[in-house]
């Protein structure tokens, strides 16, 4: 009994037991499990179905169907959303990835990503429903917290089609801009690319340019003509130790992340490994020094909590008070209309008013003829 005591409650001098509320907060959030849900958007080839899969070690498109291109020049966008549980070593995660297909394949592609706004819009509607409903003890977070955009490494920098999506959905979600198949380039194309896209891109408040980048004036003005505001990692703290500041000093200069993905084993030197043949070698998917995957991946989990965060404390209170000011307007246009409607019915009233008042004189008048 005397052991069990001082093993639940410790007699130390100047130990009171705060110290193990994260511990508690800890098992509570393993037990609860983890929600994310992340969009890919990019036009069709781009490979965004494989990083997928490549990233989450899953398949999430077992049986899906590709279309030829006759019925590309007519598809709208549609929206699937593929939702599968993950766990690993203990910890419980529901991932639902929102694919797009359709998008950008149309000749005219002026309206293609207003089905994407109304999705976002949506799934915050919805959970503000949920938030300001009775019962809010299990509420489902399907809000979009990341968004994978996939830009296309045949053209030089980003496309018209390319800057109006981003600006029409940067202040809804975290964009997370990835340059698809950068197998097809070579090192140089590659740095000249992100250099292209980077000149198109702003980003948040927090995020301070690398020196790396060497931007003239000409650059900073053309970066903030286009005013696009995508996702960035926060400044590693103080007291971090140096290899996670160096980490994220990393990752920041490697926007937008340059990937490719493959769900084929190849043995390379008795290995196993995952990457693409070719006549001249092998492209692994997990080498830093062939590609971003690596960067891409350690991004998304080391900053899945604040992708989080910045969708609740950032996108969606904008949401949120954009919507209680419409919900206030119209409640102000009902109360002018109730008193509009008084102000006619005391008018109207009026006019019967004086009318009878006239027909009563009339009457009188001929009764004393």
């Amino acid at each position: 009994m005397c052991a069990f005591y001082d093993l639940q409650f410790p007699d130390a001098a100047g130990y009171v037991g705060f110290a193990n509320l994260p511990n508690q907060v800890h098992r509570k959030s393993v037990k609860k499990g983890f929600e994310f849900t992340l969009m890919v958007v990019g036009e069709s080839g781009l490979g965004k179905s494989t990083l997928i899969n490549s990233l989450f070690l899953t398949d999430l498109y077992p049986e899906r169907y590709i279309p030829g291109a006759a019925e590309k020049i007519e598809r709208t966008v549609q929206i699937e959303a593929s939702t599968v549980e993950i766990e690993e070593r203990g910890v419980k995660l529901r991932l639902t990835v929102v694919d797009t297909p359709g998008y950008g394949d149309a000749i005219n592609s002026q309206d293609c990503f207003k089905t994407i706004i109304q999705y976002i819009d949506n799934q915050f509607e919805r959970y503000l429903h949920d938030e300001s409903g009775l019962n809010r003890r299990h509420i489902v977070d399907n809000r979009v917290h990341c968004c994978f955009y996939f830009i296309s490494p045949f053209g030089h920098g980003l496309k018209p089609l390319d800057v109006e999506f981003m600006k029409a959905i940067h202040s809804k979600v975290n964009i997370v801009p990835v340059i698809a198949k950068a197998d097809t380039l070579t090192l140089k194309e590659r740095d000249r690319l992100k250099r292209r896209c980077r000149i198109h891109l702003t980003v948040l408040v927090r995020f301070k340019l690398s020196k790396s980048l060497a931007l003239t004036p000409q650059v900073l003005d053309e970066i903030a003509e286009h005013g696009i505001k995508i996702y960035q990692l926060p400044d590693a703290d103080s007291d971090e130790d140096e290899e996670f500041k160096e980490q994220t000093r990393v990752l920041k200069a490697s926007i937008p992340f340059a990937v490719i993905g493959s769900n084929q084993l190849i043995e390379v030197k008795g290995k196993k490994i995952r990457g693409r043949l070719y006549p001249w070698g092998v492209v692994e998917v997990e080498n830093p020094e062939h590609n971003d995957f690596l960067k891409l991946r350690t991004m998304l989990v080391t900053h899945m909590q604040d992708l989080q965060e910045v969708t609740q404390d950032l996108h969606y209170e904008n949401f949120r008070s954009e919507r209680l000011k419409r919900a206030g307007s119209a409640v102000d246009e009902d109360e002018v209309d109730k008193d509009q409607i008084l102000r006619q019915k005391e008018m109207e009233l009026r006019r019967m008013q004086e009318m009878i008042a006239q027909m009563q004189a009339q009457m009188k008048m001929k009764s004393d003829e």
